[in-house]
């Protein structure tokens, strides 16, 4: 029997990716029990690189998991936009001592199944969490005094609270906030890991390194402790697939990069397969909790990869709700309210600005060239002062 506002009940995580796990993890710190109810038959994430930047570790360092979360990354020395057709330096930005001292921690890329082993390992570790696989959430019921999720399989489990970690095509969001697909972007992106023995030595480097074409953009950078190499090539298309892990057509792929630098095509051409996945997001919005239901991550505010903050904005995600719900915890409503609260404004600002970055990118003739004059002008501080929103605070 549950008692009035559910205290003697666990945390319910739909959801046992990134966001699932750290926001167990978060919640299990402050000393409350949780569930993760994830679909797959493991933990497991599918992708490639991803980029860290400083305001995940400032969340990391809160929950003790910095030094881990660096164990397995690769730190870079700069960031660097090159013109694709040209070769032409864009802009650099040092992501050095510098970088560091501005903004208190380091610039990171590491791959995002060494984000997940991360935050797997530290709620292996914690006796307060159960980590349950083959459980789907499709549906809830909140009473006001506690939810109930119903899986797939039929199977009915209460909860204290259920807390939405199941991304883009959330099950959960479309109870509460019910806005139908995501918003697709007509961009495409292919992506594929080498090893370090299958990159030429004179393409190899150290640093993040962005190719802006004419409705392209292709990156590339170490990953795990560089022993291995993350390429990304993105392109405008209206090819639309749901999911994360589609086989590329490498034909077309080498259609939208024609004309390009020689150190980009010979980068492409190292690749036997590509995976590619359809860049989709949604509007932001300012409501995504209903009584004791809220959402996280990418159930909550999904968003396209160019200011590479999907992980990093779900983890800050979980260190407000732990915070907000350790607080109020006989008012779960309340603590969710607050920490929604914390949030929107500051997820909705990114949901919007990586689009910007993705115009920016993928800019051709008039735009691109004023473009590169804006950006070429920039000092170091400059460009530390344009993301000082975005690095300087969580």
């Amino acid at each position: 029997m549950a008692t009035a506002n559910g205290r003697d009940l666990p945390f319910l995580v739909a959801g046992g990716g990134i966001g699932g796990l750290v926001t167990a993890y978060a919640l299990a710190l402050k000393g409350f029990q949780v569930r993760v109810l994830e679909q797959s038959d493991e933990f497991r994430e599918v992708g490639a690189g991803i980029q860290l930047g400083p305001n995940i570790f400032t969340a990391l360092e809160k929950i003790g998991l910095k030094n881990a979360m660096l164990a397995d990354a690769w730190v870079p020395n700069r960031q660097q936009m090159r013109d694709a057709l040209t070769g032409k330096l864009i802009t650099e930005v040092p992501l050095g001592e510098e970088f560091r001292k501005r903004f208190g921690q380091p610039y990171a890329v590491t791959h995002r199944h060494d984000i997940l082993a991360v935050y797997l390992k530290a709620c292996q570790g914690n006796n307060l969490i159960s980590l349950e696989t083959g459980r789907e959430v499709v549906d809830f019921d909140d009473d006001g005094s506690k939810v109930t999720a119903i899986l797939a399989s039929g199977e009915r489990v209460e909860g204290r609270a259920l807390l939405g970690c199941d991304g883009l095509w959330s099950k959960i969001r479309q109870k509460i906030v019910g806005d139908g697909k995501p918003r697709v972007s007509g961009h495409l992106a292919y992506r594929a890991v080498l090893r370090r023995d299958e990159v030429p030595e004179d393409l190899w480097g150290p640093d993040v390194i962005l190719w802006a074409g004419p409705r392209t953009h292709f990156v590339h950078y170490p990953l795990r402790r560089g022993e291995l190499y993350n390429l990304v090539a993105v392109f405008h298309s209206d090819h639309y697939v749901e999911g994360w892990n589609t086989e590329g057509d490498k034909t077309l792929l080498y259609e939208h990069f024609k004309g390009q630098r020689p150190e980009v095509l010979r980068l492409l051409d190292r690749i036997n397969a590509w995976k590619f996945w359809v860049l989709c997001d949604r509007e932001p919005v300012k409501n995504w909790t209903k009584g004791r239901v809220t959402l996280l991550g990418d159930a909550a505010h999904p968003m396209l990869q160019y200011l590479a903050q999907g992980a990093c904005q779900a983890t800050e995600d979980a260190v407000w709700l732990a915070e907000k719900v350790a607080e109020q915890p006989d008012d779960l409503p309340a603590a969710f309210q607050a920490y929604q609260q914390q949030r929107y404004l500051r997820t909705g600002r990114v949901q919007i600005m990586a689009r910007v970055y993705g115009e920016f990118y993928h800019a051709r003739g008039v735009a691109a060239e004023l473009r590169d004059m804006m950006l070429a002008s920039r000092t170091p501080e400059q460009s530390f002062d344009s993301v000082n929103w975005l690095y300087g605070t969580i």
